[in-house]
Order: structure tokens, then C-alpha cells, then sequence
């Protein structure tokens, strides 16, 4: 039997998309099943080949953000099975078949009834499977295809990580790279240029730029210097479609600070300075401040401050605070008015720290003249020794002259000077002081033996000033007469044996003096010829402690 070329003939759906671009028009696509063809061969009988079946597939596309009023077309099914009868009923399932997406079970028309949005779903996979309406049996078998949701610009770039702080050193060469600030953009990078992203910068020009594609932030111009301006603001911008007019931007803002670097040397304010120092300030005294100033901070603004000229340098010394960064001055001598009035110091003031690349902006150090001027103060009347000794002899008249001490007004207006002793309560009194001669006199007959040394402190006063007071120590020694008679050391009771043989030495005495050495032994030693005398006794000195404090004696006993 022949078979007709038409009994051969399989049903096959077709798929119809529509495709809609960002920006283009609308337009439908079909896919073309074609049946296999038979082939005839002269001379042999005439063969028929049965075509493979199955779905043949684009992808449906549909546009997210859709809001139009209509709901909007996606696609169409279709099998070569229908010839517009409505015998083929088409049936859809799977991911938002039914709920978004809906199909015209006699046309095969598909639509989304929702607005998608690609940033959160971005394709949908639905089956599809045409069947015959009366028998319910399958024309073709279920196919799987996708329903792609397309991009559109309707995500601006943002920057996840703004406002940024951030710092460089000034001085930095230009083009130094600062920062770099990315933005994202969550739109579709592989379709369009809708997640193509553009820096740009909007504020902080002339001073920096920013790298187009990268969003590398540099300086922009040679040496900024901090001390002219610190803190930046720049708002950096990124726009997507590459920059084209119609795409959407997001910007930040760069807060930018130049850091210091040591790059401006110390300067002191005045090249020539005046400084008043009462010639009273105490050895070791802080007697003024000095500083210099430097436009940098922290540790690049560090110095040290020496003297390095001047007739003041070993009076003087100089040292650095450094919590101020100010030059102490101290004294290290004494100050006299009346010998020098005044000093010339000169002072340098140079960086501890040193950036050697900024050496050319040097040199790093400054110097200032300092004149100081001692101030005269009153002082209090100077004697001419600091201490003094005097001597006066026992037993001398009241009013005896014992020395005179001497006090000067050092001031140039030498004042004239009163004098007195400085008593406490329980002093005795024994010397008084002329008031205006300084001359010092006896009160009382002084005995050595008593008192051999005298204390007293003198005090002199200006007439002018009496509140100033200066004192002496005088050291008062009494001199030695002979005033006193020699004295048995002790009372002697002498107890004789009756058997003593004669020239036997029965007993040896002593005699004291209370007088000075000069004026004591040597001693001489005798019976008293106005008393008897008793014969079997005799006295005899002991030469050998003649010249000693103390003179010995022997009783020589004889035949009783």
C-alpha cells in the first residue's frame, strides 16, 4: 500500500515569544518545526520517515517593573496540532503559573499579571503541554521552558560603606592615592550597560581626583600644605549607563584630612626680647620664659632651647618644657646691681625631630637676642666679715671696749646703718652696742672662771628702712688674769704611824689653780712661819711636778 505524504504528518507545538529590550519595540518571535521530508529514489520505492517529536524552545522574556494598566504580554503557545478549532486546550504549571503568569488555554497567549522584580527573582521555569480538549489525552509531551524577567535601570549605584574619614600626609606628591571608594549597583551587570558604573567628582576639585572606572581617589595638586588648610569635604559621585545622560547615581561623601609632617621650622616671634630680673631672685629660681613658635603639631613641632652667646651664659641657663615648649630661664648665679646691671643672652630654638626630605625648607632652628636687666632692690646692710671674734679681759671695767663691727647699705643710696644685739628673754646681758658706731661695751665685771666664752648676735638696720634686717654672729672669748690663788686639791687629815722611820715620806699633796695655765703652776709650796711649827715635820717640794697643774709635797718624818 502507498503511504501519502500527508498521513505522516506528527503534531508539534510551536513557541511564539515576545522579546521587549530596555529600550527597543516590542517584536514577536516564532520557532518553525518543520516535518522530516520524504525522499524519492529512481528506481526504488518511495520511503517514509516518521519526524522525532518534542517541544523546540527560545527563552520568554518579560520586562520587570511593568505597571502598565493592561496586564503584560509574555508569549504564545503553539502546536502544529491546532487548526483553530479550540480542539487543543493548553495548559500551563510550575513557578508562578496561574498566581503570575496566566495562558489562554484555547490561544496558547501568555501574561504576567504582576510586576516582577529581576533584583529578586530573576527567571521563572514553567511547563507547558498542549491536549486534546475532547479526549483530554496529551498532543505533545510536557515540555519545561523558562520565563526570563528582564533588566531595566531601576537601581541606583550605592556606596555600602560611606561617609568615609580618612587621612594623608600633606606635602604628599601629586597624584598620592588617597582612597578607594566602590560603589554597587544591583541591576543586571551582563545585560546593558544598567550596572555600568562611572566615578565622578562633584566636590573637592582642584585639590583631588578620582579615577573613572576605579574610584581611586588621589591628590591632585603638588605640596598642600596643611597649615594653610587641614580638613577636605569631597563628594564623590557614581552614575550607572556609563556615565550617559538618563542614568541613575549615588554619591558619598570623603571627609579627608592632611596629616603634619615637620615642614615649617621655629620662629620666634621677636628678634629682639627685654626681661627684667630683680637682683634678689634666689640661685636655681625660674626668672622668666621664653618660646618660639612652630605652625606644626605633635612631635614635629618638639625643639630644644640652648644659649649659645652672651655675657650671660654662665649666670644663666636655659631649659625646654616640654609640655609648653617654652624656654625656661634660671639663674645660676647670684645677681649683684651694684656690679652689673644688666646681661645679653642669645637663644636658639631648633626641632628635635627632623624630616630630612623637607630639608630644603630649612634650616629647622631660629635664634633671638634676650637683654636682661637687673633690677635694684633694697637691700639689708652688708657687715664686712660674716662673722666675727673678739676678746676682752676679766675683771675690766663696766663700759670696757670689747671691738666694733661694721655694716654698709650695698645699695646706691647708702643709707646709714643703726646697730643693737639681738637678745632672747634668757640671755644675760652682759655687753651692749653704740647704735650708730657699732662699737660693743661690757655691761657687767665678767669673770673667766664663770664664762669663758660669750655668743651674741648683732642686727643692723637702714634708718630708712628699718623692716630690713641683717645679722652677725660675734664670738665674744674672756681673757685670763690672775685672780685666783692656788688651793689644795682637797682637805687633808694625814694619820702617822708611831714606828715611821725617819725621812720616811708620810704623805703627798696637791694644789689646784682656777686661773688659765699662763697664770696657774707652777706652784710653791711652804709652812706657814706665822703658825709653830712643828719640829719632827718638814716639807720639801717634789722638783719633778713643779711645772705641772698640780705640784706635789712630801712630809719627811724624823725620829719621834
Amino acid at each position: 500500500m502507498k503511504i501519502t505524504s500527508t498521513s505522516c504528518i506528527c503534531p508539534v507545538l510551536v513557541c511564539l515569544c515576545f522579546v521587549q529590550r530596555c529600550y527597543g519595540t516590542a517584536h514577536h518571535s516564532s520557532i518553525k518545526v518543520t516535518r522530516n521530508q520524504t525522499k524519492h529514489i529512481e528506481g526504488e520505492t518511495e520511503v517514509h520517515h516518521r519526524p522525532k517529536r518534542g517541544w523546540v524552545w527560545n527563552q520568554f522574556f518579560v520586562l520587570e517593573e511593568h505597571m502598565g494598566p493592561d496586564p503584560q504580554y509574555v508569549g504564545k503557545l503553539h502546536s502544529n496540532s491546532d487548526k483553530g478549532d479550540g480542539s487543543v486546550k493548553y495548559i500551563l504549571t510550575g513557578e508562578g503559573a496561574g498566581t503570575i503568569f496566566i495562558i489562554d488555554d484555547t490561544t496558547g497567549d501568555i501574561h504576567s499579571t504582576k510586576s516582577l522584580d529581576r533584583e529578586q527573582k530573576t527567571h521563572y521555569v514553567l511547563h507547558a503541554q498542549a491536549i486534546d480538549r475532547r479526549t483530554n489525552k496529551p498532543l505533545e509531551p510536557e515540555s519545561e521552558f523558562i520565563i526570563k524577567v528582564q533588566d531595566i535601570n531601576d537601581n541606583a549605584p550605592k556606596f555600602t560603606d560611606g561617609p568615609y574619614i580618612v587621612t594623608v600626609p600633606e606635602m604628599s606628591d601629586m597624584g598620592t592615592s588617597v582612597l578607594q571608594v566602590t560603589a554597587t549597583d544591583a541591576d543586571d551587570p551582563t545585560y546593558g550597560n544598567s550596572a555600568r558604573v562611572v566615578y565622578s567628582i562633584l566636590q573637592g576639585q582642584p585639590y583631588f581626583s578620582v579615577d573613572p572606572k576605579t574610584g581611586v581617589i588621589r591628590t591632585a595638586l603638588h605640596n598642600m600644605d596643611r597649615e594653610a588648610r587641614e580638613h577636605y569635604s569631597v563628594v564623590i559621585q557614581a552614575k550607572d549607563m556609563a556615565g550617559q545622560v538618563g542614568g541613575l547615581s549615588g554619591s558619598t561623601t570623603v571627609n579627608i584630612t592632611l596629616t603634619d609632617v615637620n615642614d615649617n621650622p621655629p620662629r620666634f616671634p621677636q628678634k629682639h626680647y627685654q626681661l627684667y630680673v630683680p637682683e634678689s631672685a634666689q640661685v636655681g629660681s625660674a626668672v622668666g620664659k621664653i618660646k618660639a613658635n612652630d605652625a606644626d603639631t605633635g612631635s614635629n613641632a618638639d625643639m630644644t632651647y640652648s644659649i649659645i652667646n652672651g655675657d650671660g651664659i654662665g649666670i644663666f641657663s636655659i631649659s625646654t618644657d616640654k609640655e609648653t615648649r617654652e624656654g625656661i630661664l634660671s639663674l645660676k648665679k647670684p645677681l649683684n646691681y651694684e656690679k652689673k646691671k644688666s646681661y645679653t643672652l642669645t637663644i636658639e630654638g631648633a626641632n628635635t625631630h627632623l624630616d630630612f626630605r623637607f630639608s630644603h625648607l630649612g634650616p629647622f632652628k631660629d635664634a633671638t637676642m634676650l637683654k636682661i636687666i637687673v633690677g635694684d632692690v633694697d637691700e639689708p646692710p652688708l657687715f664686712s666679715m660674716p662673722s666675727y671674734v673678739m676678746e676682752v679681759y676679766e675683771n675690766a671695767k663696766i663700759g670696757t671696749v670689747v671691738g666694733t663691727v661694721l655694716a654698709q647699705d650695698p645699695d646706691s643710696a647708702n643709707s646709714l646703718v643703726r646697730y643693737f644685739i639681738d637678745y632672747s628673754a634668757e640671755d644675760d646681758r652682759c655687753f651692749n652696742i653704740d647704735a650708730n658706731t657699732g662699737t660693743i661695751r661690757t655691761t657687767k665685771v665678767l669673770d673667766r672662771e664663770e664664762t669663758p666664752w660669750y655668743n651674741i648676735t648683732v642686727a643692723a638696720s637702714e634708718n630708712d628702712n628699718p623692716g630690713l634686717l641683717s645679722h652677725v654672729t660675734v664670738g665674744i672669748r674672756v681673757l685670763d688674769v690672775n685672780d685666783n690663788p692656788p688651793e689644795l686639791a682637797r682637805e687633808y687629815d694625814i694619820v702617822v704611824c708611831e714606828n715611821s722611820k725617819p725621812g720616811q715620806v708620810i704623805h703627798t699633796i696637791s694644789a689646784i689653780d682656777r686661773d688659765d695655765f699662763a697664770n696657774g703652776p707652777r706652784f710653791n709650796f711652804f709652812l706657814d712661819e706665822r703658825l709653830s711649827v712643828n719640829p719632827n715635820f718638814t716639807l720639801k717640794d717634789n722638783e719633778a711636778c713643779k711645772s705641772a697643774f698640780k705640784v706635789s709635797l712630801m712630809l719627811m718624818c724624823y725620829d719621834l
